[in-house]
């Protein structure tokens, strides 16, 4: 996996909106605390705009994201707030210079669409973290420190306690993932996630337990949760129940699912729709350990052999190049001495 530039002070990042619109006003708390960080915010030119539910129309939402793409000045694109949308526009945008440039894409909840996209299509790192919506929810300090660390480089684990419901268990793989919805609604697309030998990480709110089934239940036949290696809820909040009551809670059905996969999970993970939401670096290698002391998950150092694989390719790329081109001339002209004798 490809790791993005880390932010130092002085670089910019945009604010973009690719899913349901937002006001100046819900913006401000997040503009001010990035530039306390020492960082230059710019705005998508539609970030204020209003298509009904969404931010502009699917067009505008585009354009702004793929102007913060290919705006080799912009270090981060934090994503405004999740709702509904993002996956309207991602076939429309060209990640051809993001692929050669990467930068750091932020966002959870809807923004899951780019987190999987990113990381099957071109094996980029980007952040489920905190959107600039939830900057001013009280209690959100932690989420915002842990996002500030995670742009900035700075080591990230977590030590949470443990759970009755958790599976105890150790494992290493890099994180996949993101809103369980989302991930569904993206089964059999270019933007499907790849979770064999990974460790996988899911969330939700507001969803029927019968939904919930339904999605564990797919993720199953799949083939998703055979080859994992660890298993990773966060929040799960505001579920609902028909009149006549499904039988289960969310936390049970999941268990029950990751029990027949016989694989290590934890529950009450602090990331989702939670105020308490950390950033999680996907596409990095993580490890997970879940005993009856607690769980530990710690981010490893991001891979020097991705970069090097990285640099390796840049260079190797114009080396091949002159190199068949000295061979095509080399050939031209034993060609030419053939015809000549």
């Amino acid at each position: 996996m490809i790791t993005p530039p880390y932010l130092t002070s002085g670089d910019k990042i945009a604010i973009v909106a690719t899913a349901r619109k937002v006001s100046p006003s819900e913006m401000d708390v997040a503009i001010n605390t990035f530039r306390s960080w020492g960082l230059q915010v710019i705005t998508g030119p539609h970030l204020f705009g209003v298509n009904n539910q969404y931010s502009g129309t699917d067009e505008e939402r585009a354009s702004d994201l793929q102007m913060m793409l290919d705006d080799s000045s912009i270090k981060a694109i934090v994503c405004a707030r999740g709702g509904y949308g993002t996956a309207r526009i991602i076939d429309n945008i060209n990640f051809g210079t993001f692929e050669q440039h990467p930068k750091w894409i932020v966002g959870y909840s809807d923004i899951t669409v780019l987190h999987s996209h990113i990381q099957t299509q071109y094996g980029i790192e980007t952040l489920h973290a905190t959107m600039p919506i939830n900057f001013s929810d009280e209690g959100s300090e932690n989420a915002t420190e842990s996002l500030r660390k995670a742009l900035f480089g700075e080591t990230l684990e977590y030590t949470i306690e443990n759970q009755p419901s958790n599976k105890p268990g150790n494992g290493s793989g890099i994180l996949t993932g993101g809103n369980l919805s989302i991930l569904y609604s993206l089964i059999g697309t270019p933007s499907d996630i790849q979770t064999e030998d990974k460790i996988l990480f899911i969330e939700d709110l507001d969803e029927y337990l019968y939904h919930m089934d339904r999605m564990m239940l797919n993720l199953k036949r799949s083939g998703k949760l055979s080859g994992i290696k660890g298993l990773i809820v966060g929040g799960l909040i505001k579920m609902n129940d028909n009149t006549v009551p499904f039988g289960k809670q969310a936390e049970q059905i999941i268990s029950e699912y990751a029990q027949e996969a016989g694989i290590p999970v934890c529950f009450n993970f602090p990331a989702g729709h939670i105020t308490d939401n950390r950033a999680l670096i996907m596409g990095r290698e993580v490890r997970l350990d879940i005993d009856n002391n607690g769980v530990s998950l710690l981010f490893l150092p991001d891979s020097e052999t991705a970069r090097t694989s990285d640099t390796f390719r840049k260079i190797m790329k114009p080396a091949l190049f002159f190199l068949g081109f000295f061979a095509f001339i080399y050939l031209i002209l034993y060609l030419i001495r053939l015809f000549v004798k």
